[in-house]
């Protein structure tokens, strides 16, 4: 079975590499960017400014290439790649959560943005706390790394 997608749109950003980058929207705290939708889907953002933030799956398309064990960036260790958020996974698949600044006919103007210039936009979901939040017993190997999440950054270790 083959599986193919056509990018909706780009995701602008202020990172032209990948190194450098926040490995997560809660470290990308006020960073901004924008989404330009292809014009064709503009109708498919009706009702979006009711939502204060959304998700997005993108491509990594600055990644090729796939390890099942890797070692993420907020670790020193290996680990199962499907255990982290690395982005050279089988499928090139990204996800994120970003906060709605406005939206201006085809272009969403954002913020808390860990990615990089000129990503192929998937597709988008509204973040709904009901739904998405879940109360959780396990942090896996995450667990006593979470404060090192604003002060660590993109590098080189996925080229």
């Amino acid at each position: 079975m083959s599986i193919s997608y056509n990018p909706i749109g780009l995701i602008y950003s202020p990172f032209k590499s990948k190194e450098g980058v926040p490995i997560q929207p809660k470290g990308a705290k006020n960073i901004k960017g924008k989404i330009v939708l292809k014009e064709e889907f503009t109708a498919g953002l009706d009702d979006l400014q009711g939502f204060s933030h959304i998700i997005l799956i993108y491509h990594f398309h600055k990644s090729s290439g796939y390890e099942l064990k890797t070692t993420p960036f907020l670790d020193d260790k290996k680990h199962g790649v499907f255990a982290t958020r690395a982005p050279k996974r089988p499928n090139a698949i990204g996800l994120s959560v970003v906060r709605i600044n406005s939206i201006e006919k085809n272009i969403i103007y954002i913020e808390n943005v860990d990615i990089i210039n000129e990503t192929p936009l998937l597709d988008i979901k509204p973040y709904i706390p009901d739904f998405d939040v879940h109360i959780t017993d396990k942090n896996g190997w995450v667990a006593n790394k979470i404060d090192n999440l604003k002060n660590t950054k993109s590098d080189n270790r996925f080229d």
